[in-house]
């Protein structure tokens, strides 16, 4: 008696799983000893998926097939001479804007720091305006196709921030935006609240932040109570002459009162000591780092904070790149991110790991298990997103390669290396 299933990949060279042992993370060497399965002399390696996006089966050929005879595929899609990695996950952007900072970019050239930039009327600030006079209409016209971009370059899951409306009517804005663009395009968004962005002008840090917790906190809450917006997480950007350290552990505790995940900007231009404070209140994840003490990094590791690294924004910014080698080899669960916005115009996580490659000195390894895995994890989506299991969601990159690594050494050739991209056991994206 036949059964319908939804997908099978067959005859992969390599199956990338990252993990088979139900880990949320792999801490210090670990982090570099993937589990992948390799095609032999005669047989390659299949992937089942079933009606429900879901993985049933990884294994060789003939194992796999064992396990469902007769079964009546969907789809079927042979991978002969190709290898299969997890989804990526893109574990910090901005992506809801208008208005971009091509202008900036000679500025930074030249040698205008990103404060000098920020105090001359750019940055942000210079965004924020663009954004709170764009509909909700015109914003989402913008975001569709830079998902789409992330999608074609491999990117399943990806954290996305509001954060360019700094008052109440254009975070809610931004964030409406997010919910909308779900139905556009095939990868799943975790919102992130970052209506501590920047001081708007006119008010002062301390008046920013009681905003921050006396009307927007508030005006979100509202919103997802009624089923209107899902939140995962608050941001804050931590930063001299923005919110210091005791400013954002107030806006911090008053988002997780209110159920959302701690995911905030940390020293990333001085060191604030803002990871130790992270690291008190128990922080999901942290991000940039590149000023971040001995101290922190002990105090992350601790607690479980992830770091979520960006090296496009220390190479941009000509800053030194965050001590991923010391975070790794402290216990620091270590993530990757794009860090899209107008400052940091990048989509493709494969550039990223690349970078962190070259800039930050993690190996390739580590690379793939901090954009999939642990970068899920900061997200707090591990559980389902981030390797290749049974129960597990179907996100998978063909990459056209018998080596995975060629998703990374094909510096900026994602879309020549990656064959296509599956999303909840879908076909979402292919290069034919």
């Amino acid at each position: 008696m036949s059964s319908a299933m939804g997908l099978l990949i067959r005859g992969a060279s390599q199956v990338v799983q990252v993990s088979n042992k139900k880990e949320k993370v792999k801490l210090k060497g670990n982090m570099a000893d993937l589990a992948i399965l390799h095609a032999s002399a005669t047989e390659g390696v299949s992937i089942a998926v079933d009606k429900n996006g879901l993985v049933a089966a990884v294994g060789m050929d003939s194992e796999v097939a064992r396990q469902f005879p007769g079964t009546k595929w969907d789809t079927i899609i042979d991978a002969k001479g190709q290898s299969v990695v997890p989804g990526l996950v893109d574990g910090h952007t901005h992506p809801v804007w208008a208005g971009d900072r091509v202008h900036e970019f000679s500025m930074k050239l030249a040698g205008a720091t990103y404060m000098e930039v920020h105090q001359a009327g750019g940055g942000i600030n210079f965004t924020v305006t663009k954004t709170r006079e764009a509909s909700e209409e015109e914003l989402l016209e913008l975001l569709v196709p830079r998902l789409k971009r992330m999608v074609s370059s491999g990117t399943t899951l990806v954290e996305c921030k509001s954060g360019y409306g700094l008052d109440v009517e254009t975070e809610l804005k931004m964030l409406r935006v997010l919910e909308k663009a779900r139905s556009f395009v095939p990868i799943t968004v975790s919102s992130t609240f970052c209506g501590a962005h920047s001081v708007p002008r006119g008010l002062t840090a301390e008046e920013a932040t009681r905003c921050v917790v006396e009307e927007q906190l508030p005006a979100l809450k509202r919103a997802r109570e009624s089923g209107e917006l899902q939140v995962d997480s608050i941001d804050v950007f931590c930063e001299h002459n923005v919110f210091d350290v005791n400013q954002t552990r107030r806006i911090l505790e008053a988002g997780r009162k209110d159920g959302l995940l701690l995911n905030f900007h940390a020293e990333e231009l001085h060191p604030l000591k803002s990871a130790e404070m992270g690291a008190s209140l128990g922080a999901e994840a942290m991000s940039h780092l590149e000023e971040i003490s001995e101290e922190g990094i002990a105090a992350m590791a601790k607690a479980g904070s992830v770091g979520v690294l960006l090296p496009t924004t220390a190479y941009i910014l000509r800053l030194t790149p965050p001590p991923a080698r010391a975070m790794i080899e402290a216990g620091v669960p270590v993530a990757l991110g794009t860090d899209f916005n107008p400052n940091a115009f990048c989509l493709s996580m494969p550039l990223v790991m690349h970078l962190a490659c070259v800039t930050m000195k993690m190996s390739l390894n580590e690379a793939l298990t901090a954009s999939t895995l642990h970068a899920a994890h900061s997200l707090r989506k591990a559980h389902m997103h981030g390797s290749i299991e049974p129960g597990k969601v179907a996100d998978l990159v063909i990459v056209d390669a018998p080596r995975w690594e060629h998703l990374v050494y094909q510096f900026g050739g994602t879309d020549h290396v990656i064959s296509c991209v599956i999303k909840n056991g879908k076909l979402s994206h292919s290069r034919k």
